[in-house]
């Protein structure tokens, strides 16, 4: 039983007050009421307060710098109370699946995975699906090999008559004749259930050996066929005995087909994850009646600063709510946080006995070592194919997250400059890169509305409050970081602002005119970055790129300035007539050279000659004070 508890008249600090001690899941919100991270307690009060300190709701400093960065957007959270650990577990997966919360490690391209599935119907069919329908239907898989599949599919269509028709056949809708038999009949694919040549019960029992075969459990089919072959045989049904010696040599190729690794006729699924930076792979062996019946490989996200426990019980969390075929052994590579809790979910999902190990030595600890390297091979193909396609973190994001001890790669980077000359037309820039290249078409420029004169702080604070309030409003991607042309002043400035609009959590420096020294908020000295890093390049380029963006832009403001108010000083020249001047001569230089006639066909005659007549007279008087 689940009970939901969100009492949104109440802060966090005292929401944080009140929590109960049982079990359940808890959901932590953005200021968005957007779910960052979905987690699971035995006792909701104590993990929940585990992540603020003691008094007032204040968040706390953790040492996991991924934490701080959760802790830190942390605005609101949600509990659902339950009656087990177990079914806080269960919960917890499919709020992870169903959410895809920033936080937790996630599944990557889960729902594409496809399955074969015998439907729950008097006579099931069998087919590939990706959709899982709760109808009684079973479900094998899931395949990330459709080689695989196709294969165990054409397999048991070989060896058994399924129907392909998507008939909807029921004892009345045979017994009134609804249906004629089919092409499939006649070249013996089909033994025709459509018009009642095989019973419910034969029909059923067929099915219940292709549902062993899926299972890897051949054996007992093997054994069956034989029967069944020399029974027809001595029944001088030789046309039936040879579909079913038929039906043994398919068996006998799909067996040849998967590779014996135990002797012992056990059923065990091996499971190992190979981790590294962002990206992890986890690999999972069948082994059914000591052969291994296939292998699954599942790529997972945001796992930096995971440990591998918390990804092994991930993975499992998620493979094991689909998958219903769940063996009597389980072997990992790595420990997991809660072996008893996942044990009892594994023990309740199957209906039986379930035996969880991580072993040391010996021969399981050698397929482990197997399917281990599998995965690892698997996630520097996958590294691989980042790097053609782009998606790899560049080495300069990795240095310079490295440098500035950041919980996460700096990916998304925004950059704020002031700039004004002698304190006239003060403007700010914004650019943006991502992934250490320049993003243009997210360059944003800004006209200082507010500050008169040059303060950079207080135009800073301005520039700063304007952006990210319209980011919360909007609900725009939130930079990795931030960074600040300027000193400990822009830099304190910034921060006032971000605290203030509850984006305090984001990573912000400053940097001073020598590039080499970065300031972070609260910290009295800088921090000098090598001169050979990349990261110093990156930063610099950066920086480099928000000067050029502020100054075109203070140039651009500046020059019109100087043409309008130039236009403006003649009599009757208004805003639409000086735009219409500068379109068609280029500019004011252009309008004073023009003939009075060229000024007229575009203002009249009267307004032309109050040009001509002030261009004149402006002439004269330049004319006038290079006498005196």
């Amino acid at each position: 039983m689940e009970i939901r508890i969100q009492k949104d008249d109440l802060s966090l600090a005292e929401k944080l007050d009140s929590l109960p001690t049982k079990p359940g899941v808890y959901q932590f919100k953005n200021l968005d009421a957007k779910v960052i991270y979905v987690g699971k307690a035995q006792n909701l009060r104590n993990r929940v307060r585990q992540y603020f300190s003691a008094r007032g709701g204040q968040k706390s400093r953790s040492s996991d710098l991924k934490v701080d960065a959760l802790v830190s957007r942390i605005a609101d959270v949600e509990l659902i109370v339950t009656d087990s650990e177990v079914e806080a577990l269960i919960l917890e997966a499919n709020l992870i699946k169903k959410l895809k919360p920033r936080y937790n490690v996630l599944l990557k391209d889960d729902k594409s995975f496809p399955y074969i599935v015998i439907t729950h119907e008097p006579f099931p069919r069998v087919f590939v699906t990706r959709r899982i329908i709760r109808d009684g239907s079973r479900y094998f898989g899931p395949y990330t090999d459709v080689k695989t599949m196709r294969f165990a599919l054409k397999a048991v269509r070989d060896i058994f008559m399924i129907r392909s028709c998507n008939y909807d056949l029921t004892p009345d809708s045979i017994a009134k004749g609804r249906f004629k038999i089919c092409l499939d009949y006649h070249i013996r694919k089909c033994e025709g259930p459509c018009e009642g040549f095989v019973s419910l019960e034969q029909y059923n029992a067929m099915i219940d050996k292709v549902a062993k075969v899926l299972r890897g459990k051949t054996d007992d089919v093997v054994a069956s066929l034989r029967v069944e072959m020399d029974q027809l045989s001595a029944e001088l049904k030789f046309e039936e005995a040879a579909k079913a010696r038929d039906g043994l040599r398919a068996l006998s190729v799909y067996n040849q087909k998967q590779k014996v690794v135990e002797l012992k006729e056990v059923d065990r699924d091996i499971i190992a994850v190979a981790v590294k930076e962002d990206d992890a792979c986890g690999v999972i062996f069948k082994v059914r009646d000591g052969k291994v019946l296939g292998s699954h490989h599942y790529y997972l996200g945001n796992v930096e600063g995971k440990e591998e426990p918390e990804v092994v019980e991930s993975l499992l969390e998620r493979y094991y709510l689909e998958n219903e075929d769940i063996p009597d052994e389980i072997s990992l590579s790595g420990s997991l946080n809660c072996p008893e809790l996942i044990q009892a979910w594994l023990v309740g999902r199957r209906g039986g006995a379930v035996t969880v190990d991580v072993p040391k030595a010996g021969d399981k600890a050698k397929l482990v070592a197997m399917v281990k390297k599998n995965a690892e091979f698997l996630l520097e193909e996958l590294q691989l194919q980042k790097m053609k396609r782009g998606d790899l973190v560049p080495h300069s994001v990795q240095s310079l997250q490295r440098d500035l001890r950041l919980s996460v790669p700096p990916r998304r980077i925004e950059c704020f400059d002031i700039s004004n000359i002698q304190g006239s037309d003060t403007v700010a820039s914004m650019v943006v890169f991502v992934d250490a290249k320049p993003k243009k078409s997210e360059y944003r420029k800004f006209k200082i509305r507010s500050v008169e004169g040059p303060d950079d702080f207080a135009s800073m604070r301005e520039v700063v409050e304007r952006h990210f309030t319209r980011l919360a409003e909007e609900g725009g991607v939130t930079p990795d970081l931030i960074v600040v042309d300027g000193g400990k002043g822009q830099l304190s400035s910034a921060v006032e602002i971000l605290q203030r609009l509850n984006f305090g959590g984001t990573p912000i420096i400053g940097l001073a005119k020598r590039l080499e020294e970065v300031f972070f908020p609260g910290a009295s000295d800088p921090l000098s970055i090598p001169r050979t890093s990349s990261s110093l390049r990156l930063l610099q380029q950066i920086r480099n790129e928000a000067h050029r963006f502020a100054i075109t832009y203070h140039r651009t403001l500046r020059s019109k300035r100087i043409l309008k108010t130039e236009l403006d000083l003649i009599k009757g020249v208004g805003k639409k007539r000086a735009t219409e001047l500068l379109e068609s001569f280029g500019s004011v230089q252009g309008v004073k050279f023009a003939t009075e006639d060229q000024i007229a066909d575009i203002v009249g005659q009267k307004l032309a000659a109050e040009i001509k007549e002030y261009f004149t007279a402006e002439d004269v008087e330049i004319t006038d004070q290079k006498m005196i």
